[in-house]
Order: C-alpha cells, then structure tokens, then sequence
C-alpha cells in the first residue's frame, strides 16, 4: 500500500485495491502465506516501484523468486516481441515452482472481472483474446475449474457479446418456463439415492455460457436444441459407493449412449477424478451428472493447489504428482525447442488444452493424449526417442496408418527403427505440442546437416571451376569478413543460400575468379559425368524432381538442393523461380548420348469411355509401343467416362508421345494427356 499509494486503475480506485483482490482470490484457495503475499507483492517490481533486493531483504528469498518470477511472465505475454530466452527463464521458474502460475492465473482473473474500465476496445479485445487461448486453458490445465471457468466467460463475454447475450437469454427462458425443475430434479435425485441406501450430498447448477457455446460448436446445433443446460453434482462417502451411485442412476433413467466417462479408474492429467454420465431425467429432459467422493471434489474444486503440501519447516512444496512434473518438463522442452516466441506459444497452446482421450502401452501403461491425438503423439508422449524412431504402429493389434486418431481405450504399440527420422509430413497432422516441437527440432538438425554437406559440396565446386585446388585453410581469413566463427557456420550458410559461394572465392582469389568467369562466357562445358546426366562432376549425386517429372530428351537444368546433390528439373518447371536468385546452385545440364534411359515413369491422365472393352483398349494401345504399365489408379468415375492416372515405363520423351499418339487413335479414349505434377 506505501509503494502503490499514488497510482490509480483505469476504474479510478487505488491501484491497490487490484493486488488485494488477487491476494484475496488466493487465500480462498487455501495456499501458504508466501504464496499470498506474492499476490499482494507481485505488480511492485514491474511497475518500478520496488526492486528485487528490497522485496528479498523485507520478506525473504522465498517471496522474492516468486515475485520475480511472476513478473517475468508479465513481461512476455502473447502480444510481447519477447526473446526465447526470457521465455525460457519463466518456463524454468515455473516447474521449479507453479505457484507463480498460481499468482498469475489470479492477477488475470482479477483483471477480467474489471475488463469493461478499460477504454479502448482493441485492447480489451486482445486481453480477452489472451485470456481465452493461453490462460484458461492454463488454469485448467492446473486442475482449478472454478478459475478456469470464469476466465472463459468472461473473455466470452467479450469476444462474443451477442453470442453470450443468447445463451444467457436462453438460460433465463428456460428458468422461467421451468422455474422448479432444478429444484424438482434435485429432490427426485436425493430420494432415488436415499431409497437405495446411498448417503450423498447432490447439487444442481447452470452450465456456464462458454461450456454451452462450445458445445453448440461440437454439435453444430443452435441454443434452441441444446437440452442439458443444467448439471447436477453427487458427492459420496467412498469410491465404491460412486459406482453404486452410477448403477442406480442408470436403473432409474435412460442413459444417453456416448456421455459415460470414468475419470476415477482413468484420472485427467491434472488429477481429476469423477464419474459422467448423461441421462434422460424426471421432466424427460437431458441432465448431466457427476459422481465423486470428497476428496476427489476437493481436487476438482482446487486442482493443483489441493495437493498443496508443505513440510513441517515451511520451506516449500513436499511434492507434485508425477504427472504434473512431467508436463512442466515437457513444457519446458517445448520452449527450448522453439526458435521463434510465437512458435512456442503456438506448442504451448496444443499441450495445455484439456486431454479427452486415454489410450494404453502393450505393458498396461496409460497414456493421455488430445482428442483426435495420433499414434505419433503416442509415441512422443512415451519418450521422444520413441516418437523420433517411429516407422508405424499397430492399434489393437492391427497395422494401422501412423496419421489414425485415436479413441480412448485403444492399445497401441509403436514399431521402430533406428534409421528412422522424423518426417516432415508428421507435422501436418500431430495434435500435441510436444510432438510437434520435437519434430520441428529434429528436422532443423537435419536441414542444418545437409546444409553443412551442401555448402561443402558448393565451395569445392566454385573452386574447382575457378580452376584452383581447394583447402580449407584458406578459408580461415575471410570468416570474419562474412561474420562467421567457424568454417561450419560458413559452409551451413552457403548451402541455406544465406551466402553464395562465389563470393567466397572472390574474396580468396579476386583474379582467379575473373579468369572462371571469362572462360564461363565461351562457354566451357562443366567438368563431371553422372549416370544419364552430362554437366556434373563426378560423385555427385542426381535426382529427377517430382515436380516436372523430367525425361530423356527434355531440355534439363540442375538444382543444387537440400539434400546431397543435383535435382534436375525440366526448363520451364515453375519451382525454378523459387531458385531465381540463387544463380550458383543452377548447372546447364543434358541427358548423356542416345538420351535413352529405360525405366523412367511417365504419368498420363486419360479420359476413357464407360464401356465394356474400353481399360482392354488402354492396356493393348501402350503394349504396342513397347511400354509396361507400372501404376494404374482411378479418379473419377460417372456414367460416361472414368478418369484414371497410369503411370508407365518409357525410355523417353519421344517414347512418351508414341504412347500418347497411340492411344488418341483409339475411339475408346477419349483424351490423354501428360502429367507432370504428382
């Protein structure tokens, strides 16, 4: 109160009325006084009113690092341009400590209920917008729905104002229209349950705004159709009598199939437990129901900080579950991988929302994973050696494809190889941010590799057509001219396309290269050889680009790519654009004499007419020019003609349009033409 005694919010009450609120909001979740006094203390070092030696000298160094930690993630949320290093230090100061997440889950939760002060709508757009993909999902991440659910609607509220306004008009509809059915449904749930001997404590309540709303967009249904606005809580003595409670409320009403979940025999992550199920009730209305004991209310209620336990000297937390341990290192690992902040945001915001779906190791072992996971996400959740030696899995027993989504109780057994690396495609289609992290890291290193192995690869290439030997020595004293500390660095950049290569030699040997560029304009054929490929030297390896699909007797560029070696394209392949400019990567290429070379795949697509005969004529028309189909697949398919790809094995591009000729002679084809782009 001394240090915020001058300042005002936006609402015009003292500024320290907000840090009381979110001490206040702590201490009813029953945290340790170091803790709630960081709430009291946590905005004085951000706003400059305070230093982090005056907060360790005055309440020690438990407080300050809590403190210090709370402000750092103040300083990168979301909209901040913040480096991956501060991002880094928060993610650390949290899994040593999640009470300053605790804090901060507080602050914002304070801050939205006093959203509508502040002036500018842009802004509170972006808070709330913050609020709902980052912070709700934190807190219920963390096990405190309570928390989690308010941010929800607050930010609902107002990234949606006309949307919630409908909801709520709805809920005080159905209130007026059935003003005592909660009350009703109560006591006819307490009676069932007293008749069968059950001793329990049942409550009823209205579903949140935000929790109908996104179940409208699950369901894809308007307010009118939603029927299980309410929601009715039974609290038993012990876990038995839990089950005991489900089997008489399935006797007495109709269950809805699909709505049963048992979080007790399979705990969420987070350490929730209870029983859900969905049932027609008394009124022939929908209601949702959940069973638990108290304890597993308390952790439903409380989350994380019911499991708050402190040793007898007060020096800090006794123990977190291991889940939760586990989470915080994979949190962690997820921004170590991240090169850029808003990559880890992205990750960050797959691997907190809610796991739906529970699936088992062949040991019995429980894995969760998001809803819609894939047995990629599986193996990455198991160790990430797992997930990064992945060639395919069985999914109860059966081989299935590696992009399946995943339903809850199936068993999944992951099959590996050490030659194995990450795929690109991967990417595309995980749904966790520890898998997509990983993947990311993994094909960074590879692209980094064959960067080295190219820009290698590209130097000696420019030495040799600069006609002088090349030793890496000599490289030593241009690296800082170019900004580098090593020849890796160098050779990486060169072959990212960061740093042509040519200039490199230009700054080595000025002369020499004057004397390659002059013999360059007479048009000194390029030494080297390469199976079927005039115009490289030898040993480097060549690979006809999928893209145009290049055949003998085409006119050919080489690209150098990626990978180790030449891709070669045809010349009016529009991925050579992408490559306009960077002229040392192209060579003038031509295909060795007879431009013959058998084997290569040409593909056609070929409208042919629906009629008995007509896949007869197709086979007979490319047998007499001497080619064999290696690939056939259907497209389209109506009641006059199908569509099909073949692809066939020619030796050319002459040959190629033999077959083409051949078959446009035939009635029964319709057209046929080449394709290039597979």
């Amino acid at each position: 109160m001394e240090r915020h005694h001058a300042q005002k919010r936006e609402s015009g009450e003292s500024y320290f009325s907000h840090p009381l609120e979110v001490a206040g909001i702590l201490a009813r979740y029953r945290l340790d006084s170091a803790t709630i006094a960081t709430g009291l203390l946590h905005d004085t070092i951000e706003d400059g009113v305070a230093t982090e030696e005056e907060i360790r000298r005055e309440f020690g160094k438990e407080v300050s690092e809590l403190v210090d930690g709370v402000t750092k993630l103040s300083k990168i949320e979301p909209r901040a341009a913040a480096t991956r290093g501060d991002l880094g230090k928060f993610v650390l100061a949290m899994s040593k400590d999640v009470r300053v997440l605790l804090v901060k889950l507080a602050d914002r939760l304070h801050n939205m209920r006093t959203l509508q002060h502040i002036q500018r709508p842009e802004r509170r757009q972006r808070i709330a917008r913050e609020t709902l993909d980052l912070y709700a999902p934190l807190a219920r991440r963390v096990g405190i729905m309570a928390i989690c659910e308010e941010l929800e609607d607050l930010a609902f509220a107002e990234l949606q104002p006309a949307e919630h306004d409908a909801i709520c008009r709805r809920l005080e509809f159905l209130k007026k229209r059935y003003p005592s059915q909660v009350g009703r449904t109560l006591n006819e749930l307490r009676r069932v349950l007293e008749a069968s001997g059950i001793e329990s404590e049942v409550t009823g309540r209205e579903k949140r705004p935000h929790s109908i709303w996104q179940k409208m967009q699950r369901k894809r249904v308007t307010t009118e159709k939603v029927t299980d606005l309410f929601a009715f809580r039974v609290v038993t003595p012990s876990e038995e009598e839990c089950y005991r409670t489900l089997s008489v409320v399935h006797r007495q009403w109709r269950f809805v199939p699909g709505s049963f979940r048992d979080y007790i025999s399979l705990p969420k992550p987070n350490g929730y437990r209870s029983l859900h199920t969905t049932v027609i009730g008394p009124h022939k209305r929908a209601i949702e129901i959940q069973i638990r004991t108290r304890d597993m209310h308390q952790v439903a209620e409380y989350g994380l900080a019911a499991h708050w336990q402190y040793k007898s000297q007060g020096s800090g937390p006794e123990q977190l579950s291991a889940d939760t341990l586990q989470w915080l290192r994979g949190l962690r690992e997820i921004f170590e991988s991240a090169t850029h902040h808003s990559e880890g945001i992205e990750d960050t915001k797959l691997e907190i929302y809610n796991d739906l779906v529970f699936c088992f190791t062949p040991k019995g072992d429980v894995i969760s994973l998001p809803e819609r996971a894939t047995p990629v996400d599986f193996a990455y959740a198991v160790h990430s050696r797992v997930g990064a030696t992945c060639v395919g899995c069985k999914i109860n027993d059966r081989p299935s494809p590696l992009d399946t989504p995943l339903q809850s109780g199936d068993q999944v057994e992951i099959l590996r190889s050490r030659s194995q690396q990450p795929s690109a495609v991967w990417e595309t289609f995980v749904r966790t941010g520890r898998a997509r992290s990983q993947i990311r890291k993994s094909l960074r290193r590879s692209r980094e590799r064959e960067h080295l192995k190219l820009g290698k690869a590209i130097i000696e290439h420019e030495f040799e057509m600069a006609g002088e030997n090349f030793v890496p020595k000599t490289l030593s004293p241009v690296l800082k001219v170019f900004g580098y500390k090593t020849q890796r660095e160098l050779f990486t950049a060169i072959g990212a396309g960061q740093l042509e290569g040519a200039k490199v030699v230009r700054a080595i040997h000025p002369k020499a290269h004057r004397k390659f560029a002059a013999k360059t304009r007479k048009g000194r054929p390029v030494k080297g050889a390469a199976v079927g490929i005039k115009g490289l030297k030898p040993g480097i390896a060549v690979h006809l680009a999928t893209c145009c699909s290049p055949l003998p007797g085409e006119r050919i560029v080489g690209i150098m790519t990626e990978g180790l070696g030449a891709r070669v394209h045809t010349i009016d392949c529009e991925t050579l654009e992408r490559f306009s400019g960077d002229p040392e990567r192209w060579y003038d290429l031509s295909w060795a004499e007879g431009d013959n070379l058998p084997g290569q795949i040409g593909r056609l697509r070929v409208k042919l007419t629906n009629r008995p005969g007509s896949l007869n004529a197709l086979a007979a028309g490319i047998a007499r020019t001497g080619a064999n189909i290696a690939n056939l697949r259907i497209q389209r398919r109506s009641v006059d003609f199908f569509d099909l790809d073949v692809d066939v094995e020619v030796e050319n591009i002459r040959h190629l349009n033999e077959i083409l000729v051949a078959l446009e002679a035939s009635a029964e084809i319709y057209k046929a033409e080449r394709v290039t782009k597979r």
